[in-house]
């Protein structure tokens, strides 16, 4: 069960779930003018690999997944989704409310986590398309990166070298998160406790998006 220690930090500090650019970070951000490829990769793979809400979502997707060619597809189903909408967001400049996307960035959390526990085939007696869900909340995750991102590029020169330099960040930090939690699963598996406690733990996952959806609709409704 040391294996969820993060999920329980999680749950008592869920400020720190959401995409936010730090105060350093922004200031730093807003004060670039051209093309900044290493900066911007290394924010992109910081903002990652400190995002707790994506991987949350990311632990529920590699959860029961055993196959490398498993895991390849649904984290590149992921990859393409979040990598699409936050260049686009930012290079459309799409107005979204933050807090409304942050909300159903918790719900992918609270659906994998359902899904993961068999619910869906116990409540409704059906099992959605998992690959087409993971998409769709990668582009949802995506969105969500740029609402943050958004306000603090500056247009024109380097607007499209520095969005590509954030999302191979991005990918970098992902693939770094991934291969940490890929370790911790496979050495989980080995134990007689992964069959005892999946279950609990991925209700606890599912709490822990239920708070993060929780917050973000409070952000919207209150701030």
């Amino acid at each position: 069960m040391r294996f969820l220690l993060p999920l329980l930090l999680a749950l008592v500090f869920p400020d720190t779930w959401a995409h936010d650019l730090s105060t350093d970070n922004a200031a730093f951000v807003q004060g670039i003018s051209g093309p900044a490829v290493g900066p911007f990769m290394y924010l992109g793979a910081k903002h990652m690999f400190t995002g707790l809400d994506h991987l949350l979502f990311l632990l529920g997707v590699i959860f029961f997944l055993y196959r490398s060619r498993d895991v390849v597809l649904y984290v590149t189903l992921f990859t393409l989704g979040h990598s699409l909408t936050l260049l686009l967001g930012v290079w459309a400049n799409w107005q979204v409310d933050e807090h409304l996307v942050d909300m159903v960035i918790g719900l992918s959390v609270v659906y994998k986590a359902f899904e993961n526990m068999g619910g869906f085939q116990r409540v409704f007696g059906i099992q959605p398309d998992t690959r087409l869900a993971v998409l769709v909340f990668g582009l949802c995750h995506g969105l969500g990166l740029a609402t943050k991102l958004q306000d603090y590029v500056n247009s024109g020169a380097g607007l499209v070298t520095n969005l590509l330099s954030f999302n191979l960040g991005v990918e970098i930090g992902q693939l770094l998160a991934l291969g940490l939690l890929l370790i911790a699963l496979a050495s989980w598996r080995k134990t007689a406790s992964f069959a005892q406690h999946a279950f609990a733990a991925n209700t606890l996952l599912m709490a822990a998006g239920f708070t993060l959806a929780g917050n973000q609709l409070a952000g919207y409704l209150f701030a």
